[in-house]
């Protein structure tokens, strides 16, 4: 069994809102390096661990971790909308494996996805895929949210499920790095705000004013007519030397107030990748192929787009 992993930001302003300069050029250069490295991989099997914006998975039901058995995309941010090409058959049998090595997770045979799973897959395979894959939604947003230490315990297991498929598997992690989007809060939140967070179908209609006023609310960010929690690169680098540096451990004494405080509300997002290279980790040792990031100022987002696999044996 080989194990991959390619993990990268999504973001509504992409393709929407000018970053300046060549930084556009450069992320998706980036990009098309991974899809190089996707295609030489030549995966059997591939897993995206993606965050929903309360878009697809809501208060009607929060689990911390589900896998998609089918899925459909709500066609958010121009994803795609309606069935998805999901590999039922790995995604039943990931959920079991997972399952006996002790992580609760649940499993939907209707997941709805929105661009923090698909954006990324997107990017590699192309809009509307055919590639067969396994959405696995990891909360990001729906308060409380668990500790870090059971995020990688929760990707170590990914991993060891991943190994008894014995097939190349790639994982998918999508999101992050430091932002700060205005995400509701349901404690506290107004009667129809909250109901709102629990069941909520979203028109065509609704979803394009709704994508209109956050693109204008981008732009006034970028130029500088607006006010938010900027990036923080520092806090960026920091973790993404800790997936460089292939010792997960770290990761447990990382507190959710620290990722609040530190990252801003969207930087959750960052447990894709720490269930992704905990996953990768139990493979032993692995390289990156791609390790690319950019502090987007004008985004107020860091942007990383990164690629690793397991090293060969020697």
């Amino acid at each position: 069994m080989t194990l991959a992993v390619a993990a990268m930001s999504h973001a509504p302003s992409f393709g929407n809102v000018d970053p300046g300069g060549s930084v556009f050029a450069e992320i998706n250069s980036a990009i098309d390096e991974v899809r190089d490295f996707v295609e030489d991989f030549a995966p059997d099997v591939t897993i995206a661990l993606g965050p929903d914006h309360f878009n697809g998975v809501m208060y009607e039901m929060m689990p911390p971790f589900c896998v998609g058995a089918q899925a459909t995309g709500v066609g958010d941010w121009g994803t795609s909308a309606g069935p998805l090409p999901v590999d039922s058959d790995a995604a039943r049998e990931l959920h079991r494996l997972i399952l006996e090595d002790g992580i609760d997770i649940a499993r939907s045979e209707r997941l709805q996805v929105d661009h923090g799973v698909l954006q990324p897959l997107e990017f590699v395979y192309g809009h509307g895929f055919t590639n067969p894959f396994v959405p696995i939604f990891v909360n990001s947003v729906g308060l409380p949210l668990t500790p870090m230490n059971r995020v990688r315990l929760f990707g170590e297991a990914v991993g060891r499920a991943a190994a008894k498929l014995d097939s190349k598997v790639l994982i998918f992690a999508s999101g992050g790095l430091s932002h700060n989007p205005p995400i509701p809060v349901w404690d506290g939140a107004p009667e129809e705000v909250q109901e709102r967070l629990i069941h909520f179908e979203m028109t065509a209609e609704q979803r394009e004013a709704k994508e209109s006023t956050m693109i204008a609310n981008i732009r006034k960010f970028a130029e500088g007519k607006a006010t938010a929690q900027p990036l923080n690169a520092e806090w960026d680098n920091k973790v993404l030397d800790a997936f460089r540096a292939g010792d997960l451990s770290v990761v447990d004494s990382w507190t959710n107030e620290w990722f609040h405080t530190e990252g801003g509300s969207g930087a959750h997002e960052v447990r894709t990748w720490i269930a992704a290279f905990s996953a990768l980790a139990t493979a032993g040792s692995y390289s990156f192929a791609v390790d690319r990031y950019w502090p987007v100022e004008t985004w107020g987002a860091g942007f990383g787009v990164v690629a690793a696999k397991t090293d060969s044996p020697a």
